[in-house]
């Protein structure tokens, strides 16, 4: 026959469309399952870099002396450092790994971290944690990431973080 022939069946058998879904949804069955684990992974990594920059922060302010001041925000964390002691306000940015400003970046786009309470992390000359440049109020912080189990505390009057 040939192949320009009207009665030549073409397209695919109800078998071979049957199998076709089956292959399918075995591969979606065992694929998906592996692309929440790469998520949990990311936010780990993510609550990783966030604990090594809070703690690079506390180290950076009692070895130089000087006040240093962590910014987070959902998916990154920003270090800066006070030109001068004393200080109740930082002004030059500690770079972080990648030669940046950021120190550590979430790879997850969709990942909340908050810090309770609120605002900017004050890291005294002393390493103590204040509420505020001046060091007027030691305060203890906890900071939480949505999909990962644990969250990180950092005390207030030595600024160990764990």
């Amino acid at each position: 026959m040939n192949s320009l022939d009207p009665r030549c069946g073409r397209g695919y058998t109800m078998v071979e469309l049957v199998m076709v879904i089956i292959l399918a949804s075995i591969l979606a069955a065992v694929a998906l399952p592996k692309l929440d684990v790469a998520t949990n992974i990311r936010d780990d990594i993510w609550r990783d870099g966030l604990l090594s920059g809070v703690r690079f922060a506390q180290k950076s302010a009692v070895s130089h002396r000087r006040l240093v001041c962590v910014t987070v925000a959902d998916t990154q964390v920003s270090l800066q450092i006070a030109s001068a002691n004393p200080a109740t306000s930082c002004d030059t940015d500690l770079v972080g790994p990648s030669g940046a400003g950021v120190f550590a970046r979430s790879g997850n786009g969709g990942t909340k971290t908050t810090v309770s309470p609120t605002g900017v992390i004050y890291f005294q000359p002393d390493g103590r944690v204040t509420t505020d440049g001046a060091g007027a109020t030691v305060a203890s912080r906890t900071l939480t990431i949505t999909g990962v189990a644990s969250a990180i505390s950092i005390v207030g009057e030595t600024g160990y973080a764990e």
